[in-house]
């Protein structure tokens, strides 16, 4: 099964399994729509959360959130997508794929990653309120366009977020419409503010953010302990294996332990 995730990204094809609850709902925030889905374990109140951005052309509901969702849900963690910029449930009728690129330069890159920003946490206090989920415990996840807009997200959450996995993401392209959505200023500041540990992939062979711009970025995280993972492989290319170790990663952060 294929799902669009950062310019059309190929995603295994295992299948959720188990008893999540999957809800689809708008939160608005000043008239200001925000299109989301949660997915909830059998005994919401009280979970922590993992926001899970999608890439470039995807929308909340990919394949590969429903995955990490039921796997991260067997340790009585909740899940939370919205969608991105122009994407999903806010794409503009009769746009193509990557229409939504010229729509961030139109809108300036800088006051969508505000934007963006301030629907995460919005989305993120409807549903805490919702369903009784630990909005003092959350763990983000996001490659491509979910990491960029997942950097600011992640430290906009200060001591809240207690671990985030983020990768295919760096502050080199040789895309000219890659630079031209890019707020690097932006993103170079809120990667040194985030301090949670944290799990940096990289694709050794990524042809959208090279290798050099992805090692920067990681050498910019300010969290005291983070861990790179190499995968060889272009940028769409995404095992397994990857997506066990990354619900892993979370899961080992935010299962309820002994209070």
């Amino acid at each position: 099964m294929n799902e669009p995730v950062g310019h059309m990204e190929a995603v295994p094809t295992s299948e959720p399994v188990g008893d999540v609850a999957e809800i689809r709902f708008t939160a608005v925030r000043g008239g200001h729509q925000v299109p989301a889905v949660a997915w909830l374990p059998a005994t919401p109140a009280g979970s922590r959360v993992v926001l899970l951005g999608h890439g470039g052309s995807g929308h909340k509901g990919i394949h590969r959130h429903r995955v990490l969702a039921h796997q991260l849900a067997s340790e009585g963690v909740a899940c939370l997508a919205i969608d991105g910029p122009y994407h999903g449930d806010r794409a503009v009728p009769g746009d193509g794929l990557l229409d939504y690129q010229r729509r961030v330069v139109d809108e300036g890159p800088e006051a969508v990653h505000a934007r963006m920003r301030q629907d995460w946490l919005h989305a993120l206090d409807h549903a805490s309120h919702r369903w009784g989920l630990d909005a003092e415990s959350v763990g983000y996840f996001g490659v491509s366009m979910g990491a960029r807009y997942g950097i600011v997200v992640s430290a906009a959450l200060g001591p809240r977020l207690k671990t985030a996995v983020l990768g295919k993401f760096g502050l080199v392209t040789h895309d000219s419409m890659m630079l031209a959505v890019s707020a690097n200023d932006v993103v170079r500041q809120c990667a040194a503010q985030i301090n949670a540990p944290l799990l940096h992939h990289v694709q050794w062979n990524d042809e959208i953010f090279p290798l050099q711009g992805q090692l920067e970025l990681f050498d910019l995280f300010g969290s005291p302990e983070k861990i790179l993972r190499g995968r060889p492989g272009p940028h769409h290319q995404t095992r397994a294996d990857d997506l066990l170790a990354w619900s892993q990663h979370l899961a080992q952060y935010l299962r309820h332990t002994s209070r």
